[in-house]
């Protein structure tokens, strides 16, 4: 595998001993899929970088040392506050990467702020996480940077996107001019700019919005595990679109419900729990046609870096990797990078460094805005659309896609396939 640094910032490894170590701390519910794949793509990260020597800081080189951080944070948000203190102040982390619930991020970075630990999440994705905390207070909150994913009102622009490809499909192939979209969004921060963005951009005109009609919104719990109450209130409203918010386990029962069911309209937008291949076997093989935006697909490279990353995970960890492992293998290179530019420990000066990064990853370029936040668009990080069809994820989306005077399109992305029983219910 191609490497993120050159043999300056991971010098060969010889037969003198390790200098020191950094302990990384990894900061996830570690029960869920979110908080097992942040652990493996920072495994997976670290391992590379100490088999090809460390990282050299200066005159001296480290080998990293990952500690396990379980924050309950799906469950207790004081849990993860008081998980993140203990690894400051008990086990000694000189660094943290991870996290995924927003609400439990913003408490853990509260504490981070206060011992000045940086700390790079990789799941969380509230605006507000990063935007009036470190442009209005930038001494206390400098040290928070987010690798992925995109914040919210950014992952609204791309699975909105995704939406309009769906809601086109409706139009063109079922024959329905203004398309009726239910809004099926977790109770979580997270999705709340996202809920409201989609509200107003669904019923308005093009192109600024999709000219169709919003048939309601429902809002399950983010570990909900039935929501068949949910599904068949959307089919009583005529939905022929489900418009998904789920980044929780409620993707699995959705997945399974909606299957069972055969709701006749076609989910599209953001459901974390099918970015994983084992999601066919977790909704009893009915999840089929349910679509999704994801930072990865099988076959799909975004960036050089993609594929090496993905068949190194596999081979290592035998799983498909969803956001949350990739974001935090890239969080890892991008702190071992900066400390190497940075040629010291200091704070200070690993923060500047953090601040100048640049480096291409396998969901794309990694380069933050002033708020410390990865910047979104073409040429930078925005994510895939993937579709279940035939028992197997595949890409749908960048197909085509028109930004300015670019036309933005990947090898192996192929046209989003409505599903059978939606074109049997609607089409006229």
């Amino acid at each position: 595998m191609s490497k993120w640094l050159t043999l300056g910032g991971l010098a060969v490894l010889t037969s003198l001993a390790w200098a020191q170590t950094l302990r990384i701390g990894v900061v996830g519910p570690m029960a869920f899929v979110q908080g097992a794949h942040t652990w493996y793509g920072a495994t997976l990260a670290a391992e590379e970088i100490n088999r090809a020597g460390g990282i050299q800081v200066g005159d001296r080189r480290y080998r990293i040392e990952l500690l396990r951080v379980d924050t309950n944070e799906m469950l207790s948000v004081t849990d993860a506050a008081t998980a993140v203190e203990r690894a400051i102040t008990a086990q000694r982390v000189d660094f943290l990467v991870g996290g995924f619930r927003s609400e439990a991020v913003l408490a853990m970075t509260e504490v981070a702020a206060d011992y000045k630990r940086i700390f790079i999440f990789t799941g969380a994705g509230l605006d507000g996480i990063l935007a009036g905390r470190v442009d209005r207070n930038y001494e206390r909150f400098k040290y928070l940077f987010r690798v992925s994913p995109n914040r919210s009102s950014d992952l609204a622009r791309t699975s909105l996107l995704l939406l309009g490809e769906v809601v086109q499909a409706v139009r063109q192939q079922l024959g329905i001019p203004r398309p009726k979209v239910a809004i099926l969004a977790e109770r979580a921060a997270w999705a709340d700019p996202l809920v409201e963005t989609a509200t107003r951009l669904i019923a308005a005109p093009p192109p600024q919005g999709y000219g169709a009609e919003v048939a309601g919104t429902w809002r399950p719990s983010a570990v909900a595990t039935d929501v068949t109450s949910e599904l068949t209130a959307i089919q009583r409203a005529g939905a022929q679109v489900i418009y998904t918010v789920l980044s929780g386990p409620v993707g699995v029962p959705f997945g399974r419900d909606w299957g069972r069911l055969r709701i006749p309209a076609a989910p599209v937008g953001i459901n974390v729990e099918a970015q994983q291949e084992t999601w066919l076997k977790a909704t009893d093989n009915l999840g089929n046609y349910v679509a999704t935006l994801s930072s990865l697909a099988p076959g799909v490279a975004i960036t050089p870096k993609t594929i090496p990353f993905i068949t190194s995970f596999q081979a290592r960890f035998k799983e498909f990797p969803i956001y949350t492992a990739s974001g935090a293998y890239g969080a890892l290179y991008v702190l071992a990078d900066a400390l190497n530019r940075a040629g010291t420990l200091d704070v200070e000066a690993v923060v500047k460094a953090l601040e100048a990064t640049d480096l291409v990853g396998p969901s794309g370029r990694i380069v933050f805005d002033k708020t410390h936040d990865v910047t979104w668009g073409p040429g930078f990080t925005t994510g895939l659309g993937v579709q279940w069809v035939g028992n197997r994820m595949q890409a749908f989306w960048p197909r085509n896609w028109r930004v300015g005077d670019k036309v933005i399109s990947y090898a192996g992305v192929r046209p989003y396939q409505l599903p059978p029983w939606v074109v049997e219910a609607w089409r006229r």
